[in-house]
């Protein structure tokens, strides 16, 4: 049959890949629109009980890919999954949930302007979220930010679409044309799900497949990347801006492009936009992100002063280099969201002395360069995790004289331990910095409750409040 779109779903035999956040969001929506949806799932997650229960059927873990006339597939399943190598085989189109969502698009839905990268997504679409709205439109922040792509399009009621895609939807998206699509960086990670860094770079290079192309001019990769885009192109660097660049002068944000000292009218009209020390969070990195969603929203014709007005009124999400607290000339930091060793450097080097606290899942990604370039400003490192001896193996080769200590315990009280050892580490003028460098599936059920962890521990054990007291802090505490 053709291969379904929008309401034309109706009436398809769907096989769903999963079946929590991702897989239920499609398949709901299929069952709604009068499709026939068999799941696909190794386990039976709570998100089921209501597709089945809506007339879903439950395959449990199949060898063989049955008669039907589309596969919707989440994230957990790999290119290479035997399901998804069948529907290659048999020419049944696959779908993964961008694609699934642009699919699902009325005529004149609300535009979409894209974000993805190696880190800093979830920052820059919550900013981007924050300028758009600040200029008078409907906006949301979608994709792994909370609500799904998938549902929101299918809610409908936005102008425009601030979407976090990450490199396992992209890799599945074939028809997807966003109005803007931004890549902040590019370094090694999820390799062993795309299979080469080759194959992940180009999945990432699917967010420039229409509209403005926004790139990050610092990032050699990304630049060589770009130059090789049709049709309009548009950098932000950390430094003095040039034609068609979103930059810092004399620390300021500016739009625009230098000519003999002058700022002047060149990317999209020119202008100064607000302190780089008014960004939060904090860090140069953080500042790249909102000259990324800049570039974004002054393609989709937001104001300068909207900009200035959303990044002001923007609340950073936790667990990213957000401080905890400052105790005995000591300061706390929690960036448990730097998942990868590219994250954790941005964060490493925000800071100038620093006691290490790592490890985790690597994912394949390689630790030796991060170790070497933030050697000079390591005072001690703490690691756990399943990858923590990679690390330890790399400081041992790079920062030898940095005591390291090694956590085995992988039961509740790690963290403690953890955190008993870095405040033993730390002297005053120190930031003991989460940075993990790794995943935390070995040991948490997320990088939220790792950082939760940290903190708990923390909070008690270095700055002395009672456990009964504690609180998840409103990153607004910490401002």
């Amino acid at each position: 049959m053709a291969e379904p779109r929008g309401a034309r779903f109706a009436g398809a035999a769907v096989l769903v890949c999963g079946a929590r956040l991702a897989g239920a969001s499609m398949a709901r929506v299929l069952l709604a629109r009068g499709a026939t949806v068999l799941i696909a799932d190794r386990g039976r997650p709570a998100e089921l009980e209501p597709l089945l229960a809506a007339g879903a059927r439950y395959l449990g873990d199949p060898a063989d890919l049955p008669d039907v006339d589309l596969v919707a597939t989440s994230p957990g399943f790999r290119p290479d999954a035997p399901l998804l190598v069948q529907a290659a085989a048999r020419g049944i189109p696959v779908l993964g949930e961008l694609e699934f969502a642009w699919r699902l698009r009325d005529p004149g839905a609300a535009d979409w302007l894209v974000v993805t990268g190696t880190n800093g997504k979830t920052t820059t679409v919550r900013m981007l979220e924050s300028m758009l709205r600040a200029g008078g439109l409907r906006a949301a922040a979608v994709g792994n930010v909370g609500v799904s792509v998938v549902d929101a399009v299918a809610a409908g009621g936005h102008d425009v679409l601030a979407v976090e895609a990450s490199s396992f939807q992209l890799h599945w998206s074939s028809t997807v044309r966003p109005a803007a699509g931004a890549l902040l960086n590019l370094a090694p990670d999820h390799l062993d799900w795309h299979g080469s860094m080759a194959a992940y770079a180009r999945a990432k290079a699917k967010v420039w497949a229409a509209g403005t192309a926004v790139g990050n001019a610092d990032d050699p990769t990304v630049r060589e990347m770009l130059a090789a885009v049709a049709g309009r192109r548009v950098e932000f660097t950390l430094g003095e801006p040039g034609p068609a660049q979103l930059g810092v002068v004399d620390g300021v944000l500016v739009d625009g492009a230098l000519v003999d000292g002058v700022l002047v009218d060149r990317a999209f009209g020119g202008g100064e936009l607000l302190p780089a020390a008014d960004v939060r969070p904090a860090g140069p990195h953080n500042v790249a992100n909102a000259l990324a969603a800049a570039a974004l929203a002054r393609a989709h014709g937001v104001a300068p002063q909207a900009i200035a007005d959303g990044l002001r009124a923007f609340v950073p999400d936790p667990h990213r280099n957000q401080l905890l607290f400052t105790r005995g000339g000591v300061s706390w930091v929690d960036d448990s969201k730097a998942t990868n060793p590219h994250a954790a450097r941005a964060s490493l080097l925000a800071h100038p002395s620093v006691v290490w606290v790592a490890g985790g899942q690597l994912k394949d990604a390689p630790v030796d360069d991060l170790v070497a370039e933030v050697a000079p400003r390591l005072r001690a490192a703490v690691l756990l995790g399943a990858d923590r001896l990679v690390i330890a193996e790399a400081l041992r080769r790079h920062a030898p004289d940095v005591p390291v200590i090694d956590v085995v315990s992988r039961d509740d009280g790690a963290m403690s331990e953890v955190v008993r050892a870095a405040a033993a580490l730390a002297s005053p003028g120190d930031t003991v910095l989460l940075a993990p460098a790794a995943a935390s599936y070995d040991m948490f059920t997320g990088y939220a409750a790792r950082g939760a962890a940290f903190e708990r521990a923390a909070r008690v054990i270095a700055a002395g409040e009672p456990s009964d007291s504690l609180r998840t802090r409103d990153p607004r505490d910490v401002l």
